[in-house]
């Protein structure tokens, strides 16, 4: 997330940059991977927080479109594109999906756009995800979602970056109560381990960027009020009903997760 200008500014760091970074893509600059080597060089194996959240945001999107009739998806503060864009996945299993992907990170626009030029089902539109009203009413969203049916709202990794006192749950709320029955919302979210890594990778984010909220599994929970949760729950992202080939699982028996991985939780829910 971006909140100021409209113009690339590689001498200011950007979640969205240093993100990645950490996932491998070369869409950053030095400023971000100054920030990011922090996380490399000072907090080792931190970089597994970004790996597990971008796997779990992949399963999520594919067993929404094998498993429920949804065919739109709109994707909040979703960053620089990567591999397995939630389009990518969705129309992978349904060509049919329609998908809007919502940043205001000038980069992440000038990327996205390009990348989306030739997918007439797909849009990126540039509305901060604090202004869900501005979103819903955008002309692009309004041209590919049909918020008459059901629709998947994507929450991965965002609300972490929306502070308390800028009402993350009002947010969800907004969604929720303008989504049709049958809607599925997909969130994964910084975990708060009451341990040092906790504070000192929030601190980073904090002085970096004046944002980053580690927030309890209760916490969490209670940004999807009114909405049923489904199985397993909120847990760490490498648990969120892992692939039998993931490296979560090993002959058939979950490993031990690292500290690092403990830090990321994902959640599916759905409006009944």
């Amino acid at each position: 997330m971006t909140y100021k200008g409209s113009a690339i500014d590689p001498s200011k760091p950007s979640i969205a940059r240093v993100y990645d970074y950490l996932l491998g893509g070369k869409d950053n600059y030095a400023v971000d991977r100054e920030i990011g080597d922090v996380f490399k060089r000072d907090l080792p194996g931190s970089v597994a927080i970004a790996f597990a959240n971008r796997a779990a945001l992949t399963r999520a999107v594919r067993e929404i479109a094998r498993t429920t009739g949804i065919r739109q998806f709109v994707d909040l503060g979703s960053g620089l594109p990567t591999a397995d864009n939630v389009h990518q996945v969705a129309q992978r299993h349904a060509p049919e999906s329609r998908v809007v992907y919502v940043d205001i990170d000038p980069q992440v626009l000038v990327h996205g756009r390009a990348l989306l030029e030739d997918n007439d089902l797909t849009r990126v539109v540039a509305v901060d995800v604090r202004d869900p009203e501005g979103i819903r009413t955008h002309p692009d969203t309004v041209e590919m979602i049909d918020f008459d049916r059901p629709v998947a709202v994507i929450f991965s990794a965002i609300l972490h970056h929306v502070n308390d006192d800028e009402d993350p749950a009002g947010i969800v709320r907004y969604w929720r109560d303008h989504v049709a029955s049958g809607s599925y919302f997909f969130m994964s979210h910084f975990r708060s381990g009451n341990n040092p890594e906790t504070v000192e990778a929030e601190a980073v984010l904090q002085q970096t960027f004046g944002r980053g909220r580690w927030r309890t599994d209760a916490e969490i929970a209670s940004l999807l009020d009114g909405l049923e949760i489904l199985d397993p729950g909120i847990v760490p992202a490498s648990l969120w009903r892992p692939d039998e080939n993931d490296d979560a699982m090993d002959i058939g028996q979950r490993r031990e997760l690292t500290v690092w991985e403990h830090l990321i939780a994902a959640g599916l829910a759905r409006k009944a």
